[in-house]
């Protein structure tokens, strides 16, 4: 598993100074429309908007990315990270661990379609990332998608534990917008989409 090792600039300078002030909020803040929903659909589903014409216009390299996360300023900061870089297609987002085990369940039992790549936050309600992996690791359809842990924590357990459920790579949540902007690079390359 790589690693990333993002510097971050210590909790008391204020999200206002680069303005994003949400970008500051708690990491255990309900998402909105989150809840339990006996059918697994995603929270949110996203365009992902290519800046590119060429891109935009053909459709190529359009992929789908599931991200499962409850905090909807790590969300919106993740699709800017990914349209920056030029990553076009459909971003469907899951507020809870349980909604994503059940979008897993839904794929492996085939009435579903399986997406290019998982981010995921290892603290989620209901359900922890943790479960998540353990889930997709045992799944025969996603078990080689990319698997990209997006965490607030850099705690070398956590680390070693994202690597040991096959996660792919572990980041851990900028505290800057450039250094959210960067991630976006990342996961075009991990996505094995060409240069942009």
């Amino acid at each position: 598993m790589n690693s990333l090792n993002v510097f971050t600039v210590p909790q008391s300078t204020p999200g206002a100074a680069w303005g994003w002030p949400s970008v500051n909020a708690s990491s255990n803040a309900p998402a909105a429309g989150s809840g339990s929903n006996p059918e697994p659909a995603a929270d949110r589903r996203f365009t992902l908007r290519s800046r590119s014409e060429a891109n935009r216009d053909s459709g190529r390299n359009s992929v789908t990315i599931v991200l499962v996360e409850d905090n909807p300023a790590d969300v919106r900061l993740v699709q800017i990270a990914l349209e920056e870089h030029d990553i076009a297609g459909e971003l469907l987002v899951f507020a809870d661990g349980a909604e994503a085990i059940q979008f897993i369940e839904k794929i492996e039992s085939g009435s579903g379609r399986c997406p290019d790549m998982m981010i995921l936050d290892l603290n989620l309600p209901k359900r922890p990332g943790r479960e998540v992996l353990q889930c997709r690791d045992r799944s025969g359809k996603l078990r080689n998608i990319p698997v990209v842990v997006l965490s607030s924590s850099d705690a070398a357990q956590d680390r070693d534990e994202a690597a040991r459920l096959g996660a792919d790579l572990y980041l851990r949540k900028p505290s800057h917008l450039d250094e959210y902007l960067r991630i976006g690079a990342t996961l075009r390359e991990l996505l094995r989409l060409p240069p942009n």
